[in-house]
């Protein structure tokens, strides 16, 4: 079980505020060889600053093991890289005029950009449908309004990445695109059911798993016709809607859990507990790494008392071995 407890690390991707990792959060991520990173606007200020602090959370891993070095770079408002090339154009824009051609172009050099100065997973692309104008959480960043223009970008996203050597996400599954309250300050509630999700929300998801998306980031969404449960905490809807009818095999990762859509979870400890037995593979929390320390020893806790299931551990660590197979490391299950 020791054996095992070493390797829990690999399945949180945390972050932190400022322009330079501090001390106990590069400590924390050595001692512990914590999964990957996730950088944020104020940590990529400029592109020497963003080569400067990858080099530097690398050089806190060991010999072998590659961590994964995550960003947002969703094109528009969202990109934590800023300036050409890292830098282009909202989804939105390119959807509305249905510009595969440039937005393939774009995101090329970006990805290659990214790719050159150590990032290897890009949280994107946003595979959710915009359905509701007062859901400001995803004004610009989704590429339309139907699935049959989503679609098409979404795959191309995928293509993209895969072909530039970065990881892709697709995310905010099953689709946040019918919510209107923004998951960052409260948990959004969607009526839509099955029949509806399998005719709408569910059809760019199930194009991007099938050419090759590397991971899945779920959403803090209530479901009523779910039983009302959050999806970060469901282990019917990740099992049934994405394991099962999506065939997906990749890690599932949680959107940040410090975000107050996580709250009716519990603490982040238990918001971190909660979202693994639902079935993700990945833990993360964004610029609170305090939270994350805490969030760590909790789950470290209840592995040791058994109160995770080992086999369910072994098995994510699987899925990130896996994936970071791809990037030429891999860690012993």
């Amino acid at each position: 079980m020791q054996d095992k407890l070493k390797q829990v690390g690999q399945l949180f991707l945390i972050g932190f505020k400022g322009s330079r990792p501090p001390d106990d959060f590069l400590n924390f991520i050595a001692e512990e060889q914590i999964g990957g990173v996730i950088l944020f606007e104020d940590n990529c200020a400029t592109h020497q600053q963003v080569t400067d602090n990858v080099d530097l959370i690398r050089s806190q891993y060991k010999r072998g093991t590659t961590p994964f070095i995550a960003v947002d770079q969703e094109g528009g408002r969202v990109c934590r890289l800023r300036q050409a090339p890292a830098e282009f154009r909202a989804a939105a824009d390119y959807g509305e005029s249905f510009d595969l051609e440039h937005f393939a172009e774009d995101y090329y050099r970006a990805a290659a950009f990214m790719e050159s100065v150590g990032i290897n997973l890009n949280l994107a692309p946003v595979a959710d449908i915009r359905l509701h104008s007062a859901n400001k959480c995803l004004e610009g960043r989704c590429f339309g309004d139907s699935a049959e223009t989503v679609t098409p970008f979404v795959v191309k996203a995928v293509e993209v990445a895969k072909k530039s050597g970065l990881l892709s996400c697709l995310k905010h599954f099953p689709g946040l695109g019918a919510a209107v309250t923004d998951p960052h300050f409260d948990t959004p509630v969607v009526d839509y059911d099955e029949l509806i999700w399998r005719q709408r929300e569910m059809i760019p998801f199930a194009a991007g798993i099938e050419h090759g998306a590397d991971m899945v980031m779920t959403t803090h969404l209530r479901m009523d016709a779910f039983g009302g449960e959050i999806v970060t905490g469901s282990k019917r809807i990740i099992t049934s809607l994405l394991r099962q009818m999506l065939a997906f095999d990749g890690p599932v990762i949680t959107d940040d859990l410090a975000m107050k859509g996580a709250a009716p979870l519990g603490n982040i400890g238990e918001r971190a507990i909660t979202a693994f037995k639902a079935g993700h593979d990945i833990l993360l929390i964004g610029r609170d790494h305090d939270a994350a320390m805490r969030a760590y020893d909790f789950f470290c806790d209840a592995v040791s008392r058994g109160d995770v299931d080992r086999a369910q551990v072994r098995s994510s660590l699987s899925r990130v071995s896996g994936i970071k197979f791809k990037l030429d490391s891999s860690i012993v299950c």
